[in-house]
């Protein structure tokens, strides 16, 4: 496993006191519709996109990110009305997709109920924020995450840790009397550009081998489990009890 630089042996000794969820990939199995969005959009402009390169690539961006990245790789125009033209399209074609079926991943609606006891909970997706709604709505799990933030509440996408820092700060504004570390969250992803972004945030990342393999994650994430089945949340304190 990777090694993680801290500032003081406080912070490498935490006690874990939230845990943090992406949605897509780690609650809802959404990928292959999102997927399937951006493909049937991107071929509309004369863009194919192969489920190779969603996987290897494109994963974990958000819509802006994809469709920016997208546009690039192959020599087109970029700017904000293209985006906001494609993104809407999208949008409503997952919706669609979503509706007609969206599938919890095993074991999550009683991880999430039994983590929710004993720690802070919040989600820090790329997804928009009605989509991550609709997707805890089908467990009952929306009173469960007091802190939700979307692709509409970040400027850069994963990887980049802004949405894990924003959703510690916004948990964090909630109890200003006790404020939890970095080093005292996990954060539950099954991307690379997740993991990563959890890394850089500076918590502990527990991977899921929805979407990449356990090699792929392995010595990238802290630990890496096949499904939530396997798994309790008290078991994530040993993350943040010593460095990984």
């Amino acid at each position: 496993m990777g090694s993680v630089v801290t500032n003081s042996s406080d912070e490498a000794n935490g006690v874990l006191k939230a845990i943090i969820f992406d949605c897509d990939g780690v609650i809802v199995n959404s990928e292959p519709h999102h997927l399937e969005a951006f493909q049937r959009i991107l071929a509309e402009e004369g863009i194919t996109l192969t489920s190779e390169a969603y996987y290897q690539t494109y994963l974990a961006m958000d819509d802006k990110g994809c469709f920016e990245a997208a546009l690039t790789a192959h020599g087109r125009p970029v700017s904000n009305p293209i985006l906001k033209r494609l993104i809407t399209r999208k949008m409503a074609l997952y919706r669609v997709l979503s509706q007609q079926s969206l599938y919890l991943y095993p074991g999550v609606v009683a991880f999430v109920e039994k983590a929710g006891k004993s720690y802070r909970l919040a989600i820090a997706s790329g997804a928009f924020r009605g989509e991550i709604k609709f997707a805890l709505s089908k467990g009952n799990m929306l009173s469960s995450f007091p802190v939700i933030v979307s692709a509409q509440d970040v400027k850069h996408g994963k990887p980049n840790p802004e949405a894990f820092q924003t959703a510690l700060a916004r948990l964090n504004a909630q109890t200003p009397h006790e404020q939890i570390l970095p080093s005292e969250c996990v954060v539950i992803e099954d991307s690379l550009h997740g993991v990563g972004a959890a890394k850089a945030a500076g918590m502990r990342c527990l991977a899921v081998t929805n979407s990449y393999a356990r090699v792929q994650l392995s010595g990238r994430a802290d630990r890496v489990v096949d499904s939530l089945t396997e798994i309790a949340p008290e078991d994530l304190e040993a993350l943040c009890g010593h460095l990984p």
